[in-house]
């Protein structure tokens, strides 16, 4: 869990920076979401899950070789990524 304490003599700050944290979420949110679907367009242009991918193929075993093979393995390093940010982003409580 990630606590947040802000102080400041302005009241108005707190809200500001709880919506610039809740926005970076919906855009982490829509960028894994993204993700996920050229994620699925691997998968099935394939036919396999990106399990299978990652510990069984090579290049050299796709139609696109190393295009497919290099965004293929960016999209899932990327979703990575982005769920561990949108975990700890989920974590942070704010106290007062």
């Amino acid at each position: 869990m990630v606590r947040l304490q802000i102080i400041s003599d302005r009241n108005d700050i707190v809200p500001v920076i709880q919506d610039a944290i809740e926005a970076k979420m919906r855009r982490t949110e829509i960028g894994f979401r993204k993700t996920e679907q050229e994620i699925r367009k691997f998968e099935m242009k394939y036919n396999i899950p990106s399990d299978d991918f990652i510990t069984s193929f090579t290049a050299e075993d796709l139609a696109g070789g190393d295009d497919d093979y290099v965004s293929w393995m960016g999209e899932i390093k990327l979703r990575e990524s982005l769920l561990e940010e949108l975990q700890a982003l989920h974590e942070i409580e704010y106290i007062s």
